[in-house]
């Protein structure tokens, strides 16, 4: 079986580097019985330079406008790989983000808020719930309600480290929580998307 590291949605390159994940959300596309993007389970991460080397023969990175590492784990487990895979990245003139659920910072041992701005031009993370007991409710997050602060404090210290910091919570959560997201993004200096359910 082929193992799928890279693929594209819509105009934008994904880089799949992990299953692993501290969350086990439960809207989350992983477990949905039709995989959305194929199958993205993977029995081996990728190196760094097996994803270049992918990135190198197979795509055209000026035609895209992003590359994503964002795939069916939690991107940060491997932030190693992220650090090369986007210098190669910014050295063809391409941009980066990340789609991640924030616990780096716990999940590594060590603050890496300095770091990740440095590689990545977007830092997408996902909000999700207004307070910790929700959070904790729909996220399952293997360090319980501490997840919540844990992922607000890594967005906060990646705002002071002068990264372009995004939230982004689902429409369907109705207006008041929106409303509550918003207050939370200005708080911590990040902006706020709401996205659509898939």
């Amino acid at each position: 079986m082929n193992e799928t590291y890279v693929y594209t949605v819509d105009q934008n390159i994904y880089i799949n580097l992990t299953n692993r994940c501290s969350n086990r959300c439960e809207f989350c596309v992983r477990y949905y019985d039709k995989p959305i993007y194929g199958d993205l389970w993977i029995k081996s991460e990728p190196t760094a330079d097996e994803v270049i080397a992918i990135l190198e023969k197979d795509y055209d990175l000026s035609k895209y406008g992003e590359v994503v590492f964002c795939g069916y784990g939690e991107p940060t487990y491997r932030f190693d790989a992220i650090e090369k895979i986007a210098d190669y990245v910014h050295s063809k003139g391409a941009k980066t983000r990340i789609n991640t659920n924030g616990q780096a910072n716990e999940i590594l041992g060590e603050d890496i808020s300095d770091r990740i701005v440095k590689s990545i031009d977007t830092i997408n993370i996902s909000l999700n719930a207004t307070d910790k007991v929700k959070y904790d409710k729909i996220c399952h997050s293997a360090y319980g309600e501490r997840a919540f602060d844990i992922m607000l404090d890594f967005a906060k210290k990646c705002v002071n480290a002068g990264g372009n910091v995004v939230l982004s919570v689902v429409d369907v959560i109705g207006e008041e929580e929106i409303e509550k997201a918003k207050e939370i993004a200005r708080s911590v200096g990040a902006k706020l998307r709401v996205r659509a359910l898939l």
